[in-house]
């Protein structure tokens, strides 16, 4: 398992920061940094809001508010309160496609690849994270119908485990969790998110 950032740093170098920052801003990730460190890393985000970003790669570029309560229920069966999200467009359709069928590799054959090890076989993208001295790990991962994502740390950085990737650590509780999520779903796998 290779992880390699040079891709993303020439990327950044192509695009320039400028854009960079603006399209995180419109993937709801907040202001990220305007430095070259960018393509590492160097920004703070939630992992709610990388979960909802990723979920726009899956859902042809837009963009939906998370909803924490999507439905209230009275007792004799009359629905009180129903969300009705209204998603918006963050990324061309086309960009969207891509991104999830490069991440669909991430899964298929890189450091996601424990998904596949461990059965789960529906269409389904991500990428992994590892920060310095293995203080965070976290795997965000999406199918075409549900975006999911995963931290492991401590409220206090300090490093989880020696060694402790996202990929060992991270991506199995995400598979166990998309497992029983999708258990209904009788779907062979396929090479990429579509």
């Amino acid at each position: 398992r290779v992880s390699s950032n040079r891709a993303a740093v020439r990327m950044l170098d192509i695009v320039g920061i400028p854009s960079v920052v603006s399209q995180a801003a419109r993937l709801g990730l907040g202001r990220m940094p305007p430095v070259p460190a960018l393509a590492l890393g160097s920004g703070e985000v939630t992992l709610l809001s990388m979960t909802m970003a990723y979920a726009a790669f899956a859902d042809q570029g837009r963009l939906h508010e998370p909803t924490f309560i999507r439905r209230v229920v009275g007792r004799d069966g009359r629905v009180l309160f129903e969300s009705r999200p209204s998603p918006v467009p963050a990324l061309a359709d086309t960009t969207a496609f891509l991104l999830a069928d490069m991440l669909a590799d991430v899964v298929d054959e890189g450091t996601g690849s424990g998904v596949r090890r461990m059965g789960f076989t529906l269409p389904a993208a991500g990428k992994t994270g590892t920060t310095n001295d293995h203080r965070d790990a976290w795997f965000l991962g999406f199918t075409p119908a549900l975006a999911t994502g995963v931290w492991v740390g401590f409220d206090r950085p300090r490093t989880i485990v020696r060694n402790g990737y996202a990929g060992d650590l991270a991506v199995p509780l995400w598979t166990r969790f998309m497992q029983a999520a999708t258990a209904a779903k009788k779907v062979l796998h396929e090479n990429a998110v579509t």
